[in-house]
């Protein structure tokens, strides 16, 4: 028969006192502080942290890409920077008084008026030639420059640089062509505009000098045509000189065959074809002449006569368009009440 277990003997020291809570303590280490506890005497266990993750390689997060700004940001942006504002002193706002000085304060935009005639600017009225003419002219500048890097006015080697532009220069008959189909068309297109403008009245009042001015420019552009041809020093060129500058001596007043040449003193050596050609006949003067005229003085005196024809344009109330419409009321006069 097995033997009855004995129990554990009691814990010695004192006995515990019910109404306190029992903790536990491991010998050698401070006693811990008690656990809160509610009226019921339930002792609340604060809850231990979790316990950390394991340590694992993870990738960086990739860069964000850059957002790219919007139209409207660029342009916003742009407008704020230094360039922007020192060529437009005004902010651009929709107000008439903004835009008129963002126009009459900026060296390029004030070369036309703030507001203009809408009808003045239609390509049916007219026909655009004042500006192609322009056009023709800064084309025959920039062609007739390259032209003179290869040109000579001298007799002899003036005909041969043409060959040379026109076999062995790259591009170089391109570039005469255009210089010299250039200078057509701008004849063409001066007379269409002078054409123009005479019919749709615009050399009246207040108009009226800027007419004149436009008559010379008429006349340089001829003149410029004229000097061009006796460059190429051929056949052509000589022959058409010859003859205009045979018309020069019977010019009223400047030639010694026209009217008052020779009560005024004029002769066959000091009137006007003998200053054109620097001599009595088409030689090496003549191509240096026509030179020094073609590519020095016609084109300044030009570009000044264009600039004031530019600057009245704006001053007499930019191009002249047709009359604004006007309602009945107006033209006959004022209604009469009884």
């Amino acid at each position: 028969m097995a033997e009855p277990v004995k129990p554990p003997d009691p814990p010695k020291g004192p006995a515990p006192d019910p109404g306190k809570p029992v903790h536990s303590q491991q010998p050698g280490n401070p006693p811990s502080p008690l656990p809160a506890s509610d009226k019921q005497g339930v002792v609340n266990v604060p809850a231990s942290p979790p316990a950390a993750p394991a340590a694992t390689a993870t990738k960086p997060p990739p860069p964000a890409k850059k957002k790219l700004p919007s139209p409207s940001e660029m342009k916003e942006k742009i407008k704020e920077g230094q360039i922007w504002k020192s060529v437009f002193r005004h902010k651009l706002d929709e107000t008439p008084r903004n835009r008129s000085l963002a126009v009459l304060s900026n060296v390029f935009l004030h070369l036309h008026p703030a507001k203009i005639n809408r009808d003045a600017v239609r390509y049916n009225f007219t026909w655009g030639m004042g500006g192609i003419t322009f056009y023709l002219f800064v084309v025959l500048t920039i062609t007739g420059v390259l032209l003179m890097f290869y040109f000579h006015p001298s007799k002899g080697q003036a005909f041969r640089d043409i060959m040379y532009l026109q076999h062995d220069v790259p591009f170089g008959n391109f570039m005469r062509n255009m210089h010299r189909w250039a200078a057509h068309a701008m004849v063409i297109t001066v007379w269409l505009h002078m054409f123009r403008v005479f019919l749709t009245g615009s050399y009246k009042p207040p108009r009226e000098f800027n007419w004149n001015i436009g008559v010379l420019l008429l006349l340089f552009t001829l003149l410029l045509s004229f000097t061009g041809y006796l460059l190429p020093d051929d056949q052509l060129g000589f022959w058409a000189v010859t003859v205009g500058t045979n018309m020069a001596r019977a010019t009223p007043l400047l030639g010694h065959e026209g009217p008052f040449g020779q009560q005024l003193g004029f002769t066959a050596f000091n009137d006007v074809r003998f200053a054109l050609l620097g001599g009595s006949i088409v030689d090496a003067n003549a191509l240096l002449r026509a030179y020094i005229w073609h590519c020095i003085a016609i084109p300044i005196i030009a570009s000044v006569l264009m600039i004031v024809h530019f600057w009245r344009i704006r001053k007499d109330g930019a191009i002249s368009g047709p009359a604004p419409v006007m309602i009945e009321q107006d033209v006959s006069g004022p209604v009469k009440t009884r």
